[in-house]
């Protein structure tokens, strides 16, 4: 249902990689937005989340990450062409820019209505968040 009272935004915001010297949270976060160029972000998304074996272990691989994009039935040579020209890097570099000037400093953080969740997990603190900016 669709009752423009709430819009959901998703924002890359990368930390691991920082932390382990790699790039595989980076490449992710681009290939999910070349998925997303197919009108496919979320269930590339999905998959990427439930193919994770720790971080930094090689799952998200560039041959991986293209993988995925094959076994979601993407269009590879659109996907392929995005992602190794990097075509959505800037996007993702955006996005952690704008974490880092709103001061988070976690995954996943949450914001209704730019205030902070303090527990993004506790459903019940989101819930109320989201009632009481509803209630205004």
């Amino acid at each position: 249902m669709q009752s423009g009272k709430i819009r959901f935004e998703y924002r890359h915001y990368i930390v691991v990689d920082g932390n382990l010297g790699s790039q595989e949270s980076r490449r992710a976060a681009e290939a999910s937005e070349c998925a997303n160029q197919q009108g496919k972000f979320w269930p590339y998304h999905d998959y990427v989340f439930s193919h994770q074996n720790g971080e930094g272990k090689g799952a998200f691989s560039d041959a991986n990450l293209k993988s995925f994009a094959a076994t979601l039935q993407l269009d590879t040579a659109k996907f392929d062409t995005c992602f190794d020209t990097r075509a959505t890097a800037k996007l993702v570099q955006q996005d952690e820019a704008l974490a880092h000037s709103l001061g988070l400093n976690q995954t996943p953080s949450v914001l209704v209505n730019g205030k902070l969740v303090q527990d993004p997990l506790n459903l019940t603190e989101l819930q109320q968040m989201i009632d009481a900016a509803l209630a205004k």
